[in-house]
């Protein structure tokens, strides 16, 4: 007689039950628990910093509004540690949206501001977005004159003829659009002839310690001259000191932005006389 046949044993990936995935997994799980509690409890706020010209050195040239949420505690958290869990999920969308509303109010509150607001490229036409957007300038369309989009490389790369048209219909209404995180890897340098970015923000991974680092400076000056060729103005992210800053200064970068120059403050600067709270 045969032998009786055994099932096939389900073979497990050993890497899926591994303390480190368990742990990460739990970690995602928690920091999706508090950014639900956060839009629920709308305690989400936006944190300002100074973006400032390169010559005259320090004179703000506008305000970063970065979007942070709190949690039950009241500890203040930085978008690093949880857009990369969300940025996907319906949480991200109302994130962007949120991030768009409190910086458009900001706007019609300091007629002399200008800032720029972060947003995915899986954000654009989303139905809330766009009514956020529209709402906002109903009442004074010049705002938009005053408003930046940053949308990052990472993001701009999954949809990039959706982004081309969608920067079209803004950049006929004012808005002004920056790439964010230039040179992490991701565009494909082809695609700037189509997307017309008014700004680029190079990566703070070139920028850090510039002064004393040949290949970053060898990096970040390649960047700045392909931005010059698409009459782009340059950013410099993370800079966090004045020899980084003056070899940037040096290097024709057009602004700078970092510790160097003031850190985000949920108190917008502009408020004078408030207790300025830094996030």
């Amino acid at each position: 007689m045969p032998k009786d046949r055994k099932d096939p044993e389900v073979i497990s990936d050993p890497a899926e039950d591994s303390p480190l995935s368990a742990a990460i997994t739990q970690r995602d799980r928690d920091t999706l628990n508090m950014v639900a509690r956060a839009l629920r409890e709308r305690e989400v706020a936006l944190a300002f910093q100074p973006v400032v010209q390169a010559v005259p050195q320090g004179q703000v040239a506008f305000y970063e509004g970065l979007i942070r949420v709190l949690d039950p505690s009241g500890r203040v958290i930085p978008a690093r540690d949880f857009i990369p869990t969300v940025e996907t999920t319906e949480m991200g969308r109302q994130l962007d949206c949120l991030a768009l509303e409190m910086g458009l109010i900001a706007l019609a509150e300091a007629p002399d501001l200008r800032l720029s607001i972060n947003m995915s490229a899986r954000s654009i036409g989303y139905p809330r977005w766009t009514a956020t957007l529209n709402a906002g300038l109903a009442n004074n369309p010049r705002l938009a004159e005053r408003l930046i989009l940053e949308i990052t490389e990472s993001s701009a790369i999954v949809m990039p003829d959706l982004v081309s048209v969608f920067m079209r219909d803004l950049q006929a209404r004012g808005i002004a659009f920056a790439l964010d995180d230039f040179g992490a890897g991701y565009t494909a340098f082809r695609y700037l002839r189509e997307f017309y970015f008014d700004l680029i923000k190079i990566d703070g991974q070139f920028i850090r310690g510039i002064a004393e680092t040949p290949d970053n400076q060898v990096l970040t000056a390649a960047l700045i001259s392909i931005a010059r060729h698409f009459d782009m103005f340059t950013v410099a992210e993370n800079v966090e000191n004045a020899s980084d800053a003056a070899w940037l200064s040096a290097a024709g970068i057009d602004c700078m932005q970092g510790y160097a120059f003031g850190a985000p403050s949920l108190v917008p600067p502009w408020r004078e006389g408030d207790d300025k709270r830094l996030a």
